[in-house]
Parts: C-alpha cells; sequence; structure tokens
C-alpha cells in the first residue's frame, strides 16, 4: 500500500518532508505539527495551502497519515541496514571481520587477493572486541577530559596571577626608583618597559595555552561523542566505522605540559635592582648577596618589595600553585643556586622568636613536611622555644649567653662546609660538615609575624688606572 502511493502524498506543503507528527485542517489539507505552530505564529491562522481560516482550537491528528510515514521511514530504514549488511563489491552478507585491514568482509572478499593471507574471525567475535576496545578508549578520553578542563582552570588562574604580578611589580619598581636620584628615570623606564614585554609575552603564551586546551576539549567531545553514537549504531555499522573512529582516536594531541615557566620572572626584574644600575648613583648603592624566590614561598609568607625580608601571616596570599612552591610549611629559598665557591650571607632575626636559617639541597621536598637535617638535604640553625639548636641528627642544644641577634652563614661548598657565626662578635655557633652532591640553596623558615631580613653589603668601586 506504501508503494503505490507517490512520496508527494506524504510530503508536507511547508517542509517539502516527509510528515512528522502530521495534523488535518477542516479544510483536509495536513501539515506537520510543528510546520503548522511556525505558520501560524508568523501570519494569521489560516490553512497555509488554500487560505481557509482555521478553527481556534487545536488541530486534530492524523493518525492515518502518521501511520503511512513512520510505515515509509521504516521501510528506508531497513533498505539502508540491508544495503550496509552486504558487501559493497560482491553483493554477499558481509560474515567475517579483516583484523588486518579492520574492516567487515564476505567470503568472496576473503578469497581475493586484496584479503587472501590477512588473519579474519566471525563478526559476532569481532563486535565483542572492537566494543571492549571503544568502551577503554571512551575512559580514557573521560579521564583525559578531566584532566584538560583541570589544566584549563589552572590556566585560567595564572592568566589572572600574571596580571596581578606585573601590576604589584610595577609597583615595586617604582618605590625602589623613587628613592634614587632623577638620572636614574631613563632606567625606570627601559626596565618597566622589558616587563610589560615579558607581561605581554606571558600573556599570549597563556593564551595560546588556554587556546590548545580549548581546541583539544572540543575534539575529545566530538569524539566522546563519535564513540557514543558508535556503541548505540547496528553491529555492522560499528564494524564498519571501526578503524575511522581509531583513527580518530589516534589523532587527538596528547596531553599538554605542565605551568612551569608560565609565571613572569619577578626575580630578573626585582633582584639587586640598585646595584644592577649602580653605574648611575656611586653613593648609597646597597647589594644584597641573596634575594629571595617569590616562586618558593609558601602562601603564608610575605616577602618585602626588595625580595630581601619574610614574616608570617595567617591570612595565605591567593597565589597559583607551581612545582617549585613550599605547600606545607612555611618555607621558602633564595633566587640563586650555589654549586662551588664559598659564599656568606647576615641575616638580621631581631625580634623573630621562631626561625630556621642555613641551606637546603635543590632536590628537596616541596609537597611534604620533613625535618630540616642533613639526611633530608638540609644543614640549618634553629631557634624555638627560647632554645637555639643546629639541626644535626640529633639535634645538638647551643650554649649562648642571649640570643644572637643577628646570624652569618657561610658555606664553602668545595670543602663541604656550613657554619653559622655571630657577627658582631664573630663567634663560630656551629659548623656542619659535609660532602655536597648536588647545588645548594640559601634557605629560610618562620612562623612568626616579625620579619627576617637579609642585610646589605657595601660596594666599593675601584677603578683602576693605567
Amino acid at each position: 500500500m506504501i508503494m503505490s502511493l507517490p512520496e508527494e502524498d506524504l510530503t508536507c506543503p511547508v517542509c517539502c518532508d516527509i510528515f512528522r507528527d502530521p495534523v488535518l485542517l477542516s479544510c483536509s489539507h495536513s501539515f506537520c505539527r510543528n510546520c503548522l505552530k511556525q505558520c501560524w505564529d508568523t501570519r494569521i491562522r489560516e490553512c497555509p495551502v488554500c487560505r481557509r481560516k482555521g478553527s481556534k482550537s487545536p488541530p486534530p491528528s492524523n493518525l492515518a497519515l502518521k501511520n503511512l510515514c513512520e510505515a515509509l521511514q521504516q521501510m528506508r530504514r531497513q533498505n539502508s541496514l540491508e544495503e550496509q549488511v552486504r558487501c559493497s563489491l560482491h553483493g554477499e552478507k558481509l560474515k567475517l571481520f579483516c583484523l588486518a585491514d579492520e574492516q567487515p568482509i564476505c567470503v568472496v572478499c576473503q578469497a581475493s587477493k586484496l584479503h587472501k593471507n590477512h588473519d579474519c574471525s566471525p563478526v559476532e567475535e569481532a563486535l565483542l572486541n572492537c566494543k571492549k576496545k571503544l568502551e577503554f578508549a571512551l575512559k580514557s578520553l573521560q579521564s583525559k577530559m578531566e584532566n584538560l578542563k583541570g589544566m584549563y582552570k589552572t590556566s585560567g588562574d595564572m592568566f589572572t596571577y600574571i596580571k596581578y604580578q606585573s601590576l604589584e611589580t610595577q609597583r615595586r619598581i617604582k618605590s625602589q626608583f623613587e628613592l634614587l636620584h632623577q638620572a636614574l628615570c631613563d632606567e625606570e623606564s627601559a626596565r618597566t618597559e622589558a616587563l610589560k614585554k615579558e607581561e605581554e609575552e606571558k600573556v599570549v603564551a597563556i593564551k595560546e595555552k588556554m587556546n590548545k586546551l580549548s581546541a583539544e576539549i572540543l575534539s575529545v567531545t566530538e569524539t566522546m561523542s563519535a564513540i557514543e553514537r558508535q556503541l548505540k549504531e547496528d553491529d555492522i555499522i560499528l564494524l564498519k566505522n571501526f578503524k575511522a573512529t581509531q583513527d580518530r582516536d589516534r589523532d587527538i594531541l596528547g596531553g599538554l605540559d605542565d605551568m612551569s615557566g608560565s609565571l613572569i620572572d619577578v626575580t630578573k626584574h626585582l633582584s639587586n635592582l640598585k646595584y644592577r644600575v649602580w653605574e648611575k648613583i656611586l653613593d648609597n648603592v646597597d647589594y644584597t648577596s641573596v634575594t629571595l624566590d617569590p616562586s618558593t614561598a609558601h602562601p603564608c609568607l610575605v616577602l618585602s618589595d626588595d625580595l630581601t625580608s619574610l614574616h608570617y601571616s595567617k591570612q595565605p596570599s591567593c597565589c597559583p600553585d607551581n612545582p617549585k612552591r613550599f605547600h606545607v610549611s612555611a618555607e621558602v629559598v633564595g633566587m640563586t643556586s650555589l654549586g662551588s665557591g664559598s659564599h656568606h650571607w647576615v641575616v638580621e632575626t631581631g625580634s623573630n622568636q621562631d626561625w630556621l636559617l642555613g641551606v637546603a639541597s635543590l632536590s628537596v621536598s616541596r609537597n611534604t613536611e620533613v625535618s630540616a637535617r642533613p639526611e633530608n638535604g638540609f644543614w640549618t640553625l634553629c631557634f624555638r622555644d627560647g632554645e637555639l639548636r643546629a639541626m644535626s641528627s640529633p639535634p645538638t642544644l647551643l650554649t649562648v649567653s642571649s640570643k644572637p641577634e643577628q646570624v652569618k652563614v657561610h658555606l664553602d661548598y668545595n670543602k663541604g662546609t656550613v657554619s653559622f657565626f655571630d657577627p658582631v662578635d664573630n663567634l663560630l655557633l656551629y659548623a656542619f660538615s659535609q660532602t655536597f652532591t648536588e647545588p645548594l640553596l640559601p634557605y629560610f623558615y618562620t612562623q612568626n609575624s616579625h620579619p627576617l631580613r637579609i642585610l646589605p653589603e657595601k660596594v666599593l668601586i675601584t677603578v683602576l688606572q693605567q
């Protein structure tokens, strides 16, 4: 009966497609329910064909026509499925799956030279294996999607923090340059411009990273949707499309690297700033041999603008995470690693009643809390509860007449010694002896609101005359 009807009798006059949920008007014309609603929403309530005014009540469904259209659609699907399950070359039913080409084939294909030496399996057996592979790929992509979303959020946080870093660094640069003579204005402008250029480069880099993450998220989403559709398809259709789906999964980019190096290098702009412009001013130039690395500072540590002092705050800062930062204990290390030669610096402890000073190995853990002792890569002096101790194994209680207001740390890397002195009378407090196997970093810890301050050294300029 369906085949005897011309297709135009089953076609909606509005959308020119097979009727979907047809309704019947009093003039005997039929339309898709949605098509008629759209027409009546934009013009008066009349038949789109004969213009006869329609009733105010909703038109009834044309059930007979609906059944005919659904039967026609079902017949089309069956014919399409029948074509899909037969070989396009030989017309035979697809009963085998070529493991080499990952495609369903017929028995004639198997005997042909194209697949003659290929291993094949029944489609039922291949279907189970292919479904397992696709389900595993889907789970892997779902896990990857979660990681990508986390990385995208971290990128967004870093984007915001870079802007903050830029503004804060500009403020610090300005505060230091205000202490200098007017002759330094040109130098200030040059350094501010360098910061702005780095900011632009970092912002461009993080935007590109975020764009790549967005593109990969979209790609993963589309691939996941394709696999989910595949898993709902007919078995043979799934097998026919399996290789294309697998190839699409392989084309997805690997996970992006971490965010190391994304932030502005604040120390490049602030470290020893006044010393590096000493040619502009010959008097009152302070040089600090050790400056703190803000990228390593625990969020509860507050560093000074010139990166030479630190104190503890119960209110942590909103700084983004990075692999260099101490996460558990209120610690920070210096900017420059020390891998040879002799080095010293003096720290003013003042009223601070809870501190550790010394050196730490470059590879010390930043994510776990460990004792600051030599076996863990620390050589430190500790003042706590009114007692001074060298953090040896076990700790050594030191007898002193009074708490030192200043502590001089002296590292002789080649000789393998770390010594602590009271610089007022150059009294040796304690000395470690160790064979170092990796570079060391100046190390600081405090959980006290009073600051620890690295004291500057005087710079002597000597002119050699020919």
